[in-house]
C-alpha cells in the first residue's frame, strides 16, 4: 500500500514528466492557461495513458486526486 503523500513532483513523476520544479512550472507556463471548458484530463497535450491516469484518479478520488485539482488549478491562471 502506498502512503507517500503526493505533490506535483511525484504527480509529474507517476506521468512520466519531468519533475522539478523548473520542469513543472515551465510545463504549466507552457500549457496555460487551460480553457475553463476543458477538463485537465482531456486536454490535448496528455498522452491516452496520462489522460487516463488523470481521468481515474479524479474518477475515483483517489490519493491523486488532491494534486490533480492542485495542476488543474495552476494551468487555469
Amino acid at each position: 500500500m502506498d502512503t507517500s503523500k503526493h505533490n506535483l513532483s511525484t504527480l509529474f513523476e507517476q506521468l512520466g514528466l519531468a519533475s522539478g520544479a523548473k520542469d513543472i512550472e515551465d510545463f504549466v507556463a507552457r500549457h496555460s492557461p487551460l480553457p475553463s471548458e476543458v477538463a485537465i484530463q482531456d486536454a490535448p497535450f496528455w498522452s491516452e495513458s496520462q489522460s487516463h491516469f488523470l481521468e481515474e484518479g479524479l474518477e475515483e478520488d483517489s490519493d491523486w486526486a488532491e494534486v490533480i485539482d492542485e495542476l488543474d488549478a495552476q494551468m487555469r491562471h
